[in-house]
C-alpha cells in the first residue's frame, strides 16, 4: 500500500506537470519530494523519460503541441528554478498566427540579469530585455510577448519585410489582439511611437 507522502507526491508532480506540457525540472522533483535515488528509479521504470541534462516528461502525460517550446522555456531557468525566457520576435509572430513563415531558430528575450554558464544552443536566438508584465501572455502553455509588443521588437530588427508587419498590424488590430489601450501606452515611448507610425502607415489608424 503506498503511503500518504508517496500519494501526496505523486499527485503534485502530476499537477505541476501538467501546468507545464507534461514536463518538469530535477530540482522541483527534488522539492516535492523525489531524492535522486527515485528520481533514477522512475526514469528506469519507464513513468519518467529523460528528455535533457535536468529535464524530465511523465510517460503518461500526452505530448504538447510544440514539446520544443516547453523544453527550451525550462532550460531557461534561473538558479531558483524560474523559468527566464519569453518567446518573442518571429517566433511569437509565428504563435499569434501573424506570419505563415516558421522560424528556423527559436526566439527568446531574457533578462539583463541571464547568466548561463554553457553555450547558448545554436537553435536559440537569445535577445536581452527586461520586459514587464504587461508585455507577456501565455501561448500554449508557454509566456510570448503581446502581437504590439512582438511586432513592435521584429520591426526594429529589420527581420522581415515591412509591408508584412503593416500587414499583420492590421490584421492584429482587426482582431483584437492588439488593443486601442495598448497602442495608447506605445505611443508615450518615444522609441515604440516612431516604430508604430511605421506599422501603422498602411494598417490605419484606430
Amino acid at each position: 500500500m503506498q503511503s500518504r507522502s508517496y500519494v501526496a507526491s505523486e499527485r503534485a508532480l502530476t499537477t505541476l506537470a501538467a501546468s507545464q506540457g507534461g514536463y518538469f525540472t530535477s530540482k522541483q522533483a527534488a522539492a516535492i519530494g523525489y531524492t535522486a535515488p527515485k528520481r533514477n528509479y522512475h526514469v528506469h521504470a519507464g513513468n519518467w523519460v529523460r528528455e535533457r541534462r535536468g529535464i524530465f516528461r511523465l510517460s503518461t502525460q500526452p505530448l504538447p503541441a510544440r514539446p520544443d517550446l516547453i523544453l527550451w522555456w525550462l532550460w531557461s531557468r534561473n538558479r531558483q528554478e524560474q523559468p527566464q525566457g519569453v518567446y518573442s520576435h518571429q517566433t511569437a509572430l509565428s504563435l499569434h498566427e501573424l506570419t505563415d513563415v516558421m522560424p528556423s531558430r527559436l526566439h527568446m528575450t531574457v533578462p539583463k540579469t541571464f547568466r548561463r554558464s554553457a553555450a547558448i544552443p545554436k537553435s536559440i536566438v537569445l535577445h536581452i530585455s527586461d520586459l514587464t508584465l504587461s508585455d507577456i501572455e501565455q501561448i500554449d502553455g508557454v509566456p510570448a510577448t503581446r502581437a504590439l509588443r512582438t511586432l513592435i521588437d521584429v520591426a526594429a530588427s529589420d527581420a522581415v519585410p515591412l509591408q508584412d508587419l503593416q500587414l499583420a498590424f492590421a490584421e492584429a488590430t482587426r482582431s483584437g489582439k492588439i488593443t486601442r489601450a495598448e497602442i495608447a501606452v506605445a505611443r508615450t515611448d518615444s522609441a515604440q511611437r516612431d516604430i508604430l507610425r511605421l506599422l501603422q502607415a498602411k494598417g490605419g489608424k484606430r
